[in-house]
């Protein structure tokens, strides 16, 4: 059952995506060859507990970490390690708050130092698909068309979409209703109305859609061994229009990067 949210319930989970971002936000100076993905780890769980708030993936399903750490080939759901980043890798970091009761959650993948162009590409198309699937979240389009709008970006650039993992309603808890998938069919599924707030997160392969799960029950990787990347907000439907309630601006920030690509999904 989805659970429509207030306008006041949809503030309160402004700041716990906020939250989130400003984490990421911490990380992404952090992020370079010899850092260990342990050690960013536990740099988050201290900033989220120092605002007021709770890691929102420690302890969610037995999961034993505050940040979801998948390198290179690993889709999502890795585990933080003492294995040093090196250079040309790539790092999706997945993060999650609760505060009041709340959850925020999204994720970015990072460039470690100097990566290889086609896998810069590959970012940069996996992000601009999430905002193509963000588009479609408005009221009176269905649950298929922000799918459709992911998978259609992704696959004319020749990348596979995966299939087994998806986004999802968000609110009092870390997965509600409705399932997000990054494919579908335009005018398919349930139909998005004022209120519905969801984590959009498309999960995209270099090569081969399919993937594998390690015997940990958790880590996701590619079948083919090729990278992955990941990225993901969350997003409220207010007024008939998606609304971005976390933000990638805390990264662009500390990399120095100038971005305007949130600007038609603000609040005004």
């Amino acid at each position: 059952m989805i659970q429509i949210k207030t306008l006041e319930e949809i503030e309160i989970m402004r700041e716990s995506a906020l939250i989130v971002s400003k984490t990421l936000g911490i990380l992404a100076k952090e992020v370079k060859p010899g850092v260990t993905t342990l050690q960013l780890d536990k740099m988050a769980e201290e900033y989220i507990r120092s605002e007021g708030a709770i890691p929102g993936f420690l302890g969610l399903y037995d999961f034993p970490n505050t940040l979801c750490m998948s390198p290179n080939a690993q889709v999502v759901h890795g585990f933080p390690t003492d294995v040093p980043l090196v250079e040309g890798d790539i790092i999706s970091i997945d993060c999650g708050a609760l505060k009041n009761g709340f959850y925020g959650d999204h994720a970015y993948t990072f460039e470690v130092g100097e990566v290889a162009p086609e896998t810069k590409k590959l970012l940069e198309v996996t992000k601009q698909s999430l905002y193509e699937g963000i588009k479609e979240l408005k009221a009176g389009n269905r649950v298929g068309d922000v799918g459709f709008a992911i998978q259609n970006y992704a696959e004319k650039h020749g990348y596979g979409v995966v299939r087994e993992l998806v986004g999802h309603g968000l609110g009092r808890k870390m997965h509600e209703d409705p399932e997000m998938p990054n494919y579908g069919k335009r005018g398919r599924g349930k139909k998005f109305v004022n209120g519905m707030v969801v984590a959009i997160e498309p999960m995209i392969n270099m090569g081969t859609h399919q993937i594998n799960q390690l015997k940990d029950g958790w880590t996701i990787l590619t079948r083919d061994g090729k990278p992955s990347a990941h990225f993901e907000h969350d997003v409220a439907i207010v007024n008939g229009k998606p609304e971005l309630l976390s933000t990638f601006q805390y990264i662009y920030d500390a990399l120095g990067i100038v971005s305007d690509e949130e600007d038609a999904f603000r609040a005004n």
